[in-house]
């Protein structure tokens, strides 16, 4: 007895109960486990904040902006990407469109038709009434049995048009495969066919936008009110959003301006000064306008803004730099007006001369990038300028948002959209096609030219290869658009063989001296013409691609060489 070991004598260690310690033991230490587990995920899931796909960190701006995917569009570094890039349509908002059986109950249940219907009988000889609902429900009817791939929202009162037998409509409508938030606003043209019994029917659809007589003038910066609907048919219960861009509607970017000089003077304002920025890319030139934006945000200041731009080199027919162009070319100044507060700097000078003085009011200077927006939360002086050096690249406005900034202040992307004059001439070429058509995106110019970074795009872009190709993806016979750097596009006629092929160039007149985009942009300077220049064009054969129903991309879909050169299609996606 005296000679057996004292841990013989633990009577936890016995052979007949070594099984239940050992599983008491495991079921203390998964129970331990698992606590551990409940706290970190609710640490986490009480801290964690998803990434604002809008917002990206200083050491993420080179993926954002140029993506590294093998996507051509996605990562072509002369198109900017906008806030209308980040939108995902509403399913129950898109859900609600008009149908023929809406219209067709709609007319039945109508009963001013059958009470004119005497009235009618009585003026046959006479002209059109557009304003008859039974003309209003024909010509709603005749235009969803005609335009079958897009959706309607809401149909506008037809008015009288150029003569007795013609009526203007306007409509709200989407395509149905439509990938972007848009909504889009088209106005056309009726002829009125009225038989010998007075029977009426439609003879003829004009093309897009022709009905101007349809076309309203806003009294009022901004959307319609919610559930106005006596100016005509749209389905109950549809609620109108105020987030969505609606191209065809007429722009109203007026500059802003301050009502008094109290207003004024009880303002506060930040403005961004000097800096390395002019003449860069559009993306470096959004990085930047973003971050003061979002620092003006940040501290409850209306945002002094440069309206004149200077186009880069790269996108100019002369290869120089240009000057004196307006920001309102190339994004929707209306909608930024109407969801931020920002003023031109020419109106704001003009005011700051006239009152700074008489009403004492303090300008408080940041000449460091350095300095935190977080620091000047504090400052009462009615103005804060940051004025930027000429070193290069500290005196480049993004640099204020990096650092421990960038964790404060966030870029508010969803408030620049691209120009709704330029995304008109995309709604316009789409419905030229009937949002009917393929696209595909043929990169050539230097990188063809280039074998040794692209040895196979060259043999792989070119009219034989594509033959080989694209019947895999797309059927014959389709309507084929083509966003190309290819300046001759004459080298794709083979492709006619076998598709009715489209090019941007196709489609000058919407841009020509007779067109409203040429009218518009010349009104907004000064009445001088205004080059549809290379950014122009690049924004909107991208933006007319991307509304294609089959998308076929250079890199990802025609040829094995990566975008960015040989051996870099491995670190294209990381």
């Amino acid at each position: 007895m005296m000679g057996r070991s004292p841990f013989a004598r633990a009577g936890g260690f016995r052979p007949e109960n070594l099984g239940p310690s050992a599983l008491a033991l495991i079921r203390n230490l998964c129970f331990t486990f698992f606590v551990l587990g409940v706290l970190i995920f609710t640490i986490i899931a009480a801290t964690y904040e998803p990434e604002d796909p809008l917002f990206h960190p200083s050491t993420k701006i080179t993926t954002f902006l140029t993506s590294k995917s093998n996507a051509t569009f996605k990562s072509d570094d002369t198109v900017v990407k906008t806030g209308e890039n980040f939108l995902a349509p509403n399913q129950t908002e898109i859900g609600n469109f008009i149908s023929m059986t809406d219209v067709v109950n709609l007319s039945e249940g109508d009963n001013s038709i059958t009470q004119n219907s005497e009235a009618e009988s009585a003026s046959c000889e006479g002209p059109i009434d557009c304003r008859d609902p039974e003309v209003f429900h024909l010509m709603m009817r005749a235009t969803i049995e005609k335009f079958k791939d897009i959706h309607f929202y809401r149909f506008g009162k037809p008015v009288q048009g150029s003569d007795g037998n013609s009526c203007d409509m306007a409509w709200r409508f989407r395509p149905k495969e439509g990938k972007t938030a848009s909504f889009y606003k088209d106005y056309r043209r009726f002829s009125i066919l009225k038989s010998e019994n007075c029977t009426l029917s439609v003879g003829d659809i004009g093309e897009y936008h022709t009905g101007v007589n349809a076309r309203k003038r806003k009294k009022k910066a901004g959307f319609d009110k919610q559930g106005k609907t006596e100016a005509g048919f749209d389905k109950q219960g549809k609620t109108e959003v105020n987030s969505l861009p609606v191209v065809g509607e007429v722009v109203n970017d007026t500059l802003p301006v301050v009502e008094s000089e109290g207003s004024f003077s009880h303002g506060k304002y930040l403005i961004y000064s000097g800096g390395g920025d002019r003449c860069k890319s559009m993306n470096h030139y959004l990085w930047s306008f973003l971050c003061a934006l979002g620092e003006a945000q940040y501290l409850n200041r209306t945002l002094v803004m440069e309206l004149t731009l200077c186009l880069s080199s790269i996108y100019t027919s002369s290869n120089q730099d240009e000057e004196g162009k307006d920001f309102r070319f190339y994004f929707d100044f209306e909608h930024l007006r109407e969801s931020a507060s920002v003023l031109d700097a020419k109106q704001f000078w003009t005011d700051w001369e006239k009152w700074q003085k008489k009403d004492g009011l303090g300008m408080h200077l940041v000449e460091d990038y350095r300095v935190t927006p977080m620091k000047l939360n504090d400052v009462k002086d009615t103005l804060i300028m940051r004025k930027f050096g000429s070193v290069e690249p500290d005196n480049y406005w993004y640099r204020v948002c990096e650092g421990e900034t960038e964790s404060v202040v966030q870029r508010p992307w969803h408030l620049v959209w691209k120009s709704r004059r330029l995304m008109d001439v995309v709604s316009a070429i789409a419905s030229k096609l009937n949002w009917d058509y393929d696209s595909v995106h043929i990169e050539r110019g230097e990188k063809a030219q280039n074998k040794e970074l692209w040895p196979n795009l060259d043999a792989d872009t070119s009219p034989s290869a594509l033959l080989s190709t694209l019947p895999n993806k797309i059927e014959d016979g389709r309507n084929l658009y083509i966003a190309t750097n290819e300046p001759d596009t004459s080298f794709f006629d083979p492709l006619k063989d076998k598709y009715t092929t489209h090019f941007l160039d196709e489609y000058k007149d919407l841009w020509d001296e007779s067109s409203e985009w040429y009218f518009d942009t010349t009104r907004l300077n000064n009445g001088v013409p205004v080059e549809f220049d290379g950014y122009m064009r690049v924004s909107v054969d991208t933006e007319v691609f991307l509304r294609g129903k089959k998308q076929i991309e250079t890199f990802n879909d025609l040829t094995k060489d990566c975008k960015d050169g040989i051996n870099s299609c491995s670190t294209a996606t990381s």
